[in-house]
């Protein structure tokens, strides 16, 4: 029994080795999933990076949502939501430009965003509850990354990097949840004033409050629940669109404005 426990604790250690150095480095690395198995094994590996990150002094300032598309779940073999770690130096403003060269294979994706108003520790929790801790709603884009070569990932794969985290844009104009229809809004998303992806808050768990109650109950007993001020990034509300060098976004969301991510050439 002790040279199993021994055996994961080793896999684990290596799996956030093995993505820690493909972020370090800039060069992809092979799956996981042959150090990992389980999505509760790979939750263990992010929290490795995680730990690291705020002990090199990086600030954790939200959380963002995977898989809450249904058809891009059944594209990948996934058949659960997943979360990942936000932190302050993955944020960037509104129209201005983002470094491309820190990211290895970005895809581009709009959200709504929510900016929670209060903590929700313990749970879980109920629609009301969550809704009477959003402070206030942004338009986002999500800039996603994998670590892992060709994203080539099942759960455990996505869970331990993070969630294929890579960075987020918010709008500029908050805007309360009460009285907002989000499961209706139109998504519209441009690159270079060309169409390329299209959706609505329905798209994302069938609401994107649906996704937000998620992450509040999977998260609320952990060593890392909601707080006041953070960012929950609530999960794509259309396709995702690769993106190149000198690409500028720009996401439009009924009722919630719109938001560009700009990126170098």
């Amino acid at each position: 029994m002790h040279d199993e426990w021994s055996q994961a604790v080793d896999g684990r250690s290596h799996a956030a080795d093995r993505l820690a150095e493909a972020a370090r480095s800039g060069k992809s690395c092979e799956p996981v999933r042959d150090l990992v198995g389980t999505a509760q094994e790979a939750y263990a590996v992010q929290e490795i990076n995680t730990r690291r990150a705020l002990d090199e002094g990086r600030r954790l300032v939200g959380r963002k949502i995977g898989m809450t598309n249904v058809p891009l779940r059944e594209k990948l073999g996934i058949d659960q939501p997943d979360y990942g770690m936000l932190f302050a130096d993955m944020s960037y403003s509104d129209g201005l430009p983002i470094p491309i060269t820190r990211f290895l294979q970005p895809k581009v994706e709009a959200e709504i965003a929510f900016v929670m108003g209060a903590d929700l520790v313990g749970g879980p929790f109920t629609v009301a509850e969550v809704i009477r801790a959003v402070d206030f709603v942004l338009p986002a884009i999500e800039i996603a990354d994998s670590r892992i070569a060709d994203w080539d990932i099942t759960l455990p794969d996505t869970i331990a990097d993070n969630a294929s985290a890579g960075a987020f844009v918010l709008g500029n104009t908050p805007t309360s949840l009460m009285g907002s229809d989000l499961r209706s809004a139109g998504m519209r998303m441009t690159r270079a004033d060309a169409e390329v992806s299209t959706g609505s808050g329905e798209a994302c768990m069938g609401h994107p409050l649906n996704a937000a109650v998620w992450l509040a109950g999977a998260l609320g007993r952990t060593a890392f629940p909601l707080r006041a001020g953070d960012v929950v990034l609530t999960g794509a509300l259309g396709p995702v669109v690769p993106a190149e060098p000198g690409d500028v976004f720009e996401a439009h969301v009924d009722g919630l404005g719109s938001v560009r991510a700009v990126f170098s050439p």
